[in-house]
């Protein structure tokens, strides 16, 4: 499981200094490494390049130790990235366990010098090795001496992972599935090659890769022309000819575009959002002459899409591994219905990113100063356009949602709750529609995102079928991290419950009240704002009668202060600091004292 942590970025991640604030690390960062610490219950992590907050993830104990072992439970070894060992042993102090690819024996003499010298406790090296023990013994416990891998078994597998994942993005009048028999144009370099995989260390020699020419071997209604040459931007305008006479002669055009290994890779982050220039052309171009024109793409991540407009069509297959061709091609002919949603926002342009501002940093350091707005957390709060929304993806058939029901309408945030609601395929053909739970607090004091992602389930429904999706709510669900407890808190209030099919389609919602049981200390003092003081039960009870005794309202005062005085005077009284009142009269500085000291008793 890596890289552990606030890993985000290849400029400088040798050195760079990822700052964090408390509520985002734990809100948006550590939460989907818990979630997976506690559920896939992992048997090792590996620790990231990067300084959390100003100390290297190597040498970081309180997110080795602290948080990994002691709060999440984690009893596996923690591993380095290759080559991101800083100081071994103030490493071992942290809870790291593995250096990798490691020193030679280099590092191995600094820990014995230290355990020497008494700069290292045994007892923690006993610790680190004895998890490095467990590990290898686990392994060799259970190893199967008889097991085999079968690679075809495998290339199915990774056929029908790239189906199950693939987006389908854009279908105006349904002009997919391509009928079995129409005469249809395949473009572009990538349906000969498919891009299907990233560039860098985790690049993998496949046994079988199956591509789009591949599956449709036989076919004697498809046609084929390249498009576009990969190793340059330029538009070749003989390739690009070809291809427009291709796609004008059929009844459908799909142009198989993406991005090729050098404008994405490990090693090196992206400037722009753009695909290559040539394909940008090829579709324009093809567009022009072939109205019935889809678009599939292969890309790790989002692009722009300047003629979106004009095609019909996208279908999003990503970096869908070895078998992507063979899944692309089952998709577009309807083999098999997409049922893919889109894991994060694609934005309009590069701009509107929430961290356009602040990425990739200053020399050494990333601040992250759009905090807890990332994603569709920022976008919706923003109320921006995007070119496609978090958690969308369209089908060849529909689904109804209805009859949503929350077993009740109000619990402690020690309980929890369970959301049920029906989903109907209404459509004509067999599908998959991935159901998504939002949170939103309704009415909050707190900087919240209008909504939040809290689970998702896929369900797989026959034509005219009906199942039930059920969802169970904790106090996490509601919850955000409060930074001066350092902790987890349920604010008191009303929650709307949102089952939708993306985070901008909002198919039911219910509300449920939940009571936070965590309260927080509050110290009064002279500095205290009199709106601090009136929120709180106690504070208004001793305060609100003196209210009355001091010049502050507005038949109060002798200043003739115009039209919307009495809202101004308000606004005032209450973002000033409890000292204050003693100036508008009716109170004095002890009776100030007194009060405070009955608020803190």
């Amino acid at each position: 499981l890596k890289h552990y942590l606030a890993n985000n970025q290849e400029s400088r991640r040798m050195t760079s200094n990822s700052v964090v604030d408390e509520r985002a690390l734990h809100e948006i960062y550590l939460a989907s490494f818990e979630t997976a610490v506690k559920k896939g219950k992992p048997k090792t992590i590996m620790c990231a390049y990067n300084k959390i907050n100003g100390t290297f993830a190597a040498e970081n104990k309180e997110m080795l130790t602290d948080i990994l072992r002691d709060k999440w439970g984690f009893e596996g070894a923690v591993m380095t990235d290759w080559g991101a060992i800083k100081d071994r042993v103030l490493g071992i102090k942290a809870g790291l366990d593995l250096e990798m690819p490691g020193s030679g024996g280099a590092n191995d003499a600094k820990i014995v010098a230290a355990v020497k010298d008494g700069t290292l406790d045994e007892a923690l090296l006993d610790k680190s090795v004895a998890r490095i023990l467990a590990f290898i013994l686990d392994y060799s416990e259970h190893r199967d001496e008889t097991a085999t891998f079968d690679l075809h078994k495998g290339h199915e597998a990774t056929t029908q992972a790239a189906a199950e994942c693939a987006v389908l993005l854009k279908n105006d009048a349904n002009i997919l599935p391509l009928a079995k028999n129409a005469k249809v144009a395949f473009i572009g370099q990538f349906v000969e090659k498919p891009r299907f995989q990233g560039s860098g260390s985790s690049y993998i020699n496949a046994a079988c890769i199956t591509s789009a020419k591949d599956a449709l071997a036989g076919n004697s209604n498809v046609t084929f022309a390249q498009g576009y040459d990969n190793k340059t931007d330029s538009v070749d305008e003989t390739i690009l000819q070809e291809a427009v006479n291709t796609a004008k002669a059929a009844q459908v055009a799909v142009i198989f575009a993406g991005l090729p290994d050098s404008y994405e890779s490990e090693g090196f982050d992206r400037t722009h959002l753009e695909l290559p220039e040539a394909q940008n052309a090829l579709i324009a171009a093809v567009c022009k002459v072939q109205p019935n024109t889809v678009v599939v793409l292969h890309n790790g991540a989002p692009v722009t899409m300047p003629w979106i407009a004009g095609v019909p069509a996208v279908l999003e297959m990503y970096l869908g591994g070895d078998g992507v061709g063979g899944a692309a091609v089952s998709l577009l002919y309807g083999d098999i219905n997409p049922s893919g949603k889109l894991a994060e926002t694609f934005p309009c342009k590069l701009a509107d990113n929430p961290s356009y501002l602040s990425f990739p940093g200053f020399l050494d350091e990333t601040i992250y100063r759009e905090s807890i707005y990332v994603g569709y957390r920022y976008y919706d709060k923003k109320e921006m356009d995007v070119l496609f929304p978090f958690g969308h993806g369209l089908s060849y058939t529909t689904f109804a949602y209805s009859d949503i029901k929350i077993d009740k309408s109000s619990m402690k945030d020690t309980d929890t709750c369970t959301v049920t609601a029906t989903i109907t395929n209404t459509g004509k053909v067999a599908g998959k529609e991935a159901v998504q739970l939002y949170v939103r607090d309704v009415d909050s004091k707190i900087d919240r995102p209008i909504r939040e992602l809290k689970g998702f389930d896929k369900v797989a429904l026959q034509a005219g079928e009906s199942k039930t999706v059920s969802f169970t709510l904790d106090k996490r669900s509601f919850a955000y991290y409060e930074t001066r407890i350092h902790d987890w808190m349920v604010e008191s209030g009303v929650f709307a419950i949102e089952l939708a099919s993306s985070s901008r389609d909002i198919r039911l919602q219910t509300e449920i009240t939940v009571e936070g049981t965590t309260v927080i200390p509050m110290v009064f003092t002279a500095m205290t704002t009199m709106g601090d003081i009136l929120d709180s039960e106690k504070g208004r009870a001793l305060i609100g009668p003196l209210m009355a005794k001091t010049q502050f309202t507005e038949g109060g005062s002798n200043l003739n202060l115009g039209e919307g005085a009495q809202k101004m005077m308000e606004a005032a009284m209450r973002e000033m600091p409890f000292s204050g009142i003693a100036s508008f009269g009716g109170i004095s500085e002890a009776q100030i004292n007194q009060i405070l000291a009955q608020l803190n008793s």
